[in-house]
């Protein structure tokens, strides 16, 4: 089932909404009940004032969470461009036989790596998520027979380098599974809402009334947007680009290269 939290452009609509029509509420509420008396009036700034204040705190906390994670995403994503490169040159001190066959199974593995950044279509991540299990497997086992047949200080040099290939992937995905909780952004849209509904009450004036119900909800709004689209690795516009692996792709040997553009050209 996608989380809703993956579509920012959906995140805005609904939160603007909310908000709109909790500032129309609050505006109701102040024609309906009159003007507030001016002892009234400054026990209400303070309560409005500290309300706001919440408000932006919380936004900017969560805003903080957001671009924390999606720092952490690239770093591991340079890190398993790192691995992968370590241990393309690392293969070289293993047996001919299983030098061909580990950097045949790398290079597949990497434009599966690539692809599970590019990709947006849950059923292709599926399919790229099993082939990277299985990919996994056998390099795990091109450093494991030859390991076990001569273990020698340099052959468990390409095996804690596949090591750290496989442990990356599983830092990486941890990475991506890391998100701003959901409880946070009820209480951060419990919070908007009541602060909006206390503005509306608040309002003084009917060019007051005009203008509230959409500034502030559409900067409230726009701001929730912004964090969605950073806190979603798939779903948003500032999204984790594999610069590091293409650019390892560019440097490993042309038959690697080659292999790697070709499946890119292939993916729809």
């Amino acid at each position: 089932m996608n989380n809703p939290l993956n579509f920012p452009v959906l995140v805005f609509v609904v939160s603007f909404i909310a908000l709109w029509l909790s500032t129309l509420i609050g505006i109701g509420l102040h024609k309906q009940l009159g003007k507030l008396d001016d002892v009234t009036r400054e026990d209400f700034s303070v309560v409005r004032g500290a309300t706001l204040t919440l408000l932006g705190l919380i936004v900017g906390f969560s805003f903080s969470l957001a671009v924390s994670r999606y720092d952490q995403r690239k770093n591991y994503e340079e890190e398993e461009a790192n691995a992968i490169g370590t241990e393309y040159l690392r293969a070289d001190l293993l047996p001919v036989d299983y030098t061909n066959k580990a950097k045949d199974l790398l290079v597949k593995y990497l434009y599966q790596r690539i692809s599970f950044y590019q990709t947006r279509d849950l059923d292709q991540l599926h399919q790229i998520n099993s082939n990277t299990a299985q990919l996994q497997d056998e390099l795990w086992a091109a450093v494991r027979v030859p390991a076990t047949a001569q273990p020698t200080p340099v052959i468990a040099l390409p095996v804690a380098g596949m090591n750290d290939v496989l442990n990356s992937q599983g830092y990486t995905q941890a990475a991506w599974w890391n998100r701003i909780p959901i409880a946070a952004w009820g209480l951060m849209g419990a919070i908007a809402i009541w602060s909006n509904l206390l503005l509306g009450y608040g309002a003084r004036s009917d060019k007051t009334h005009r203008l509230l119900p959409f500034v502030m909800p559409f900067i409230v709004s726009l701001s929730f947007f912004l964090i969605a689209d950073i806190d979603s690795p798939r779903g948003g516009v500032i999204r984790v680009r594999p610069d590091n692996l293409v650019d390892l792709s560019h440097s490993l040997h042309p038959r690697a290269h080659s292999f790697v553009e070709t499946k890119q050209n292939q993916t729809p």
